[in-house]
């Protein structure tokens, strides 16, 4: 079955944006070497692995994406089926592009944020944020669902179609008191984890701007972002741990050195006493003499040596308690935040239900009450005209009763009639009038309850907004919060690698 054309062009227009090859690709075919995937990683990681893996064999180059896949993605025991090397050694653009889906995924765990993919067009960053979407609603069964992902398009599961329905139609009611609380707790969990909140005041201005940046912004996005720096920072830790445990034991081996060389000073520091008792200078003495001069510098220069580590060692010690007590911090705001996270989603998933309940029983009402007006309308205009009819019968009769005003008093008589239906014409019109009065305040009074009703609806979509931007502005504080965190744990690294070498020399 071939892939899914749109999907396959966006994997591509993904691979061009990276700008590790000269010449833009125009088929996933052009990826069968592996080389620009080899480029991806290099710039993604800035190692300097790729003119050694560029020089070697396809099987050694597609051993090397795959260990890396296996080592910084998400789905370290299932990538030996999901990415066969078999079918990468045949070229095949199914298994190219399942490469390609698993470096977007990282990428965009990693590095770029939701600015960075405004260099896409619309309908491309619509597929890429659908392939996005797809990895992370899909983890644990990826290898059964990838394939017929990108060879068809996909049905949208029920829990991404009422994601993306809560996503697109604001409610329209406002959070109860509760959720309000509950969102103020968000807010000093995100001021305490660092001084710099000028990120959060930024994300508040506005939502993402690209269906990319919706699908980064959101809880699910950003707590499994939150979940893999951390992974990060931990394995940071455990690497610095390591280097400092044999920086100790090199400093042990110095303090031992230096020892023995002490006790051969001071054995021959009493040899020299003995000697300097006989008061004699044999040529033994004087070789002893030179040969405890130059141990002495020896010596020197080692306690200086010996020193400057444990000087180091302090340090470092200092620095390692400091960053595990930030990594702490940060775990248990990690934790804090995904709970209240998973609540606020729940919340949302409840408003999301109460909204469309409440848009139902609004479009009722708004139907119910159109139907009402206009049959008030139907109705008064009906009342009009028999009002209008009426007044001409009663003009009429009431002009035959002026002609007949001097006839005879038979003829009188046989008028009568007309006189009391003329008199019902009256009673009837008045009547008629103030139901047409009663019709006219009911009218007013249904249009009026209409405004109110949609004046309601717009100020609760308002307020709904507003709390959501809030709620990415908090996730973008703690993704900033951990970031200072990594970029002082690779200041640290590089420093320990620094005077490691500069101690073995």
């Amino acid at each position: 079955m071939p892939l899914h054309g749109a999907r396959a062009a966006a994997l591509l227009a993904w691979v061009n944006s990276t700008k590790v090859c000269t010449d833009p690709l125009n088929d996933l075919s052009q990826l069968q070497d592996c080389s620009v995937f080899i480029r991806i990683i290099n710039k993604i990681h800035r190692s300097e692995e790729e003119e050694s893996v560029l020089e070697q064999p396809l099987p050694e180059r597609i051993s090397f994406i795959r260990g890396f896949l296996q080592k910084h993605c998400k789905h370290k025991s299932a990538a030996e089926n999901l990415v066969s090397a078999q079918e990468l050694l045949e070229g095949a653009e199914l298994a190219l592009a399942k490469v390609a889906v698993l470096l977007l995924y990282h990428t965009s765990m990693s590095c770029r944020s939701p600015g960075d993919w405004n260099e896409f067009d619309y309908k491309t960053q619509v597929e890429l944020a659908s392939i996005l979407k797809f990895v992370l609603d899909n983890e644990e069964s990826l290898n059964e669902n990838l394939e017929t992902f990108l060879q068809r398009k996909a049905p949208l599961s029920s829990s991404s179609a009422s994601s993306s329905s809560s996503e697109e139609h604001s409610p329209l009611l406002s959070l109860p008191h509760k959720r309000e609380v509950r969102f103020l707790e968000l807010q000093k969990i995100a001021s305490s984890s660092g001084a710099n909140n000028a990120p959060l005041r930024s994300m508040l201005s506005g939502p993402p701007s690209s269906p990319m940046g919706d699908v980064m912004q959101t809880p699910q996005f950003q707590l499994r972002r939150l979940k893999k720096q951390l992974a990060v920072e931990r394995e940071n830790r455990d690497e610095l741990e390591v280097e400092l445990a044999e920086n100790r034991k090199l400093i042990t081996e110095k303090e031992a050195q230096i020892t023995m060389m002490q006790q051969r000073i001071d054995r021959l520091a009493l040899l020299n006493e003995k000697q300097a008792a006989d008061q004699r200078e044999p040529r033994e003495v004087e070789e002893l003499r030179e040969k405890n001069e130059s141990l002495m510098v020896r010596l020197h220069e080692a306690l200086k040596q010996c020193q400057d580590l444990k000087t180091e060692k302090g340090q470092m010690d200092r620095k390692i308690n400091q960053l595990s007590e930030e990594n702490g911090d940060l775990s248990f705001k990690l934790r804090e935040i995904a709970s209240h996270l998973v609540q606020l989603q729940e919340a949302l998933n409840e408003l999301s239900e109460e909204h469309n309940a409440a848009m139902a029983q609004s479009q009722e009402k708004q139907g119910q009450l159109e139907s009402d007006l206009r049959a008030a309308l139907q109705e008064k205009k009906c009342s009009e005209e028999k009002i209008e009819i009426l007044q001409g019968k009663i003009s009429l009769l009431e002009e035959q009763l002026a002609k007949l005003g001097d006839c005879s008093a038979q003829e009188k008589g046989e008028v009568m009639g007309d006189i009391l239906k003329l008199e019902e014409l009256k009673q009837e019109v008045s009547s008629l009038a103030a139901k047409g009065a009663e019709l006219q305040a009911t009218v007013l009074q249904l249009q009026e309850e209409k405004q109110q009703r949609e004046a309601a609806l717009q100020s609760e979509r308002g307020c709904f907004e507003e709390e959501k931007q809030q709620l990415g502005g908090l996730v973008a504080s703690l993704q900033s919060s951990l970031s200072e965190s990594q970029q002082a744990r690779e200041r640290l690294e590089q420093d320990l690698q620094g005077r490691e070498a500069e101690a073995r020399r």
